[in-house]
């Protein structure tokens, strides 16, 4: 066996490093060849070889610049300049699955599809129910005790009284209609039970029946109406329609603004007032709708408390103005929520349904809660459509709702 000893200056190289890591491996399972190398080196070093083979490199500091000794050993490989990747990987497959790992992670993120988007922002409501559950249909006999349990955990998740109590006699009557036995059969039972409760909230919107299609947005302070109306632009853009927007919340500070730049970054006209009350902004918008055959009209409005009576009453007056502007008009009213806020969505949604007369709802900022349960309190006291939900802040975040892609998304 033959050896040689050369520096050279060190290469910041890849390849290189990775022929270190093989010939390191080759050479703790070659312990034999080891031996007889210590034994000989004395002897060999005076030999250096001319058929050079695989590289290990060992780092030797200097003053001036850094050098690399390499120790080039008698095993039966060949020497290259330029090392191969795949063909030394395939020498050791640890290496080779070390590689493509690494060449996996600095490819370019693929773009999640919708599916994955709403499994990832439910994760958090998922977390509180979906381990909780594990305890559940971790098998056993299905009794009493466990039906306390499922109770609880359904109660904690924002499913509410009556939805807790509908699903618990829907899942009783599955198991004894299907002659379950064991509680791990509980979660196909659950699962179908949840998507039959909340199935009457998938009704897509339509909006081929009128042109403009008015849409009114509403909702209470901070619960992203004007963030969702830039998103629906963007929404109903992709689907071959022209938008336009009408700044009516005249009241918060740089609301204008805010729907001003979502136009922009759309391509969106937005119909705005220096002065002027919400009515008139839309009003004036639907004007320019009709001139211009504009497909849909989303309309922003202030936001506002329940509790408020003297602003519930403006806001009546804004969809009489509509009404004036375009008979029939507006074609939807849509209440934001907050997802955060639980239960008192709920509220929210019996105070403008009987204010407003609601249509529709969006539920946004799932993502960042773990109250997505309340999606079957809603379904349950005041089945009204959910037409979309927001399950994180990009502008492809929010989407129609469907009821089976969303019971999947917390229980899998």
């Amino acid at each position: 066996m033959v050896f040689s000893f050369f520096k050279r200056k060190k290469k910041e190289d890849p390849a290189a490093e990775l022929a270190a890591a093989v010939v390191q491996e080759l050479v703790r399972t070659q312990e034999e060849e080891e031996k007889e190398l210590h034994e000989h080196i004395s002897s060999e070093i005076s030999n250096p070889a001319e058929d050079v083979v695989i590289h290990s490199h060992v780092d030797t500091i200097s003053e001036t610049e850094p050098e690399v000794t390499e120790i080039t050993h008698g095993f039966e490989a060949t020497y290259m300049a330029d090392i191969n990747l795949e063909t030394e990987t395939e020498l050791i497959p640890e290496v080779k699955e070390e590689v493509s790992e690494v060449q996996h992670e600095l490819q370019p993120l693929r773009k999640l599809s919708w599916r994955e988007r709403l499994k990832r922002g439910l994760s958090k409501t998922r977390d509180a129910l979906g381990k909780k559950l594990l305890g559940v249909f971790g098998g056993g006999k299905i009794d009493d005790e466990l039906y306390d349990e499922l109770e609880s955990i359904l109660l904690t998740s924002d499913v509410g009284v009556a939805g807790t109590m509908h699903l618990l006699d829907d899942v009783r009557s599955k198991v004894s209609l299907r002659g379950l036995k064991d509680s791990a059969e509980l979660k196909t039972a659950l699962s179908d039970s949840l998507i039959e409760l909340v199935a009457p909230l998938e009704q897509p919107l339509q909006t081929e029946n009128h042109q403009p299609f008015v849409i009114m947005m509403v909702g209470v302070n901070g619960a992203g109406k004007t963030t969702s109306i830039g998103k629906l632009a963007k929404y109903f853009q992709q689907q071959g329609k022209s938008v336009m927007l009408a700044a009516g919340d005249t009241f918060r500070a740089a609301a204008r603004e805010q729907l001003i730049e979502w136009g922009s970054r759309n391509n969106v006209t937005v119909v705005t007032q220096q002065s002027g009350d919400s009515a008139a902004v839309c009003f004036d918008a639907i004007q320019s709708a009709i001139a211009k055959k504009i497909d849909i009209v989303l309309a922003d409005t202030a936001g506002r408390l329940p509790t408020q009576l003297n602003l519930m009453e403006e806001i009546k007056k804004v969809k009489r103005v509509i009404d004036k502007a375009l008979p029939s008009a507006p074609h939807e009213i849509m209440l934001v929520l907050d997802a955060n806020i639980g239960q008192n969505a709920l509220n929210q949604v019996r105070a403008f349904d009987d204010a407003l007369g609601l249509t529709g709802l969006v539920l946004t900022k799932l993502d960042g809660t773990a109250k997505g349960g309340v999606i079957c309190a809603i379904a349950k006291e005041r089945p009204i459509p959910l037409r979309f939900i927001g399950v994180g802040e990009s502008i492809d975040d929010l989407r129609p709702f469907t009821a089976k892609d969303y019971v999947n998304a917390l229980l899998d």
